[in-house]
């Protein structure tokens, strides 16, 4: 606080921005979007396919039924 004017400083003092600062925000969102749109693109990691295939398998192996109650 400042102790002149008894008011607050610093970041979020204006409301509604500047148009530097909507500019600076648009820039990241678009900067956000471009590095989205790249990860996108990736190929799926093996390490991580395999462990969808073992959850899959588990997941069908839970839904089949045990033959004398003893599961399977």
């Amino acid at each position: 606080m400042d102790e002149e004017t008894g008011k607050h400083g610093g970041v979020g003092q204006q409301r509604g921005g500047t148009a530097e600062t909507l500019d600076i925000g648009g820039s990241i969102g678009t900067s956000l979007k471009a590095l989205y749109r790249s990860l996108e693109q990736e190929p799926v990691p093996e390490l991580f396919l395999n462990l969808l295939e073992k959850l899959d398998e588990a997941e069908a192996a839970a839904k089949v039924p045990s033959k004398g109650g003893v599961p399977l």
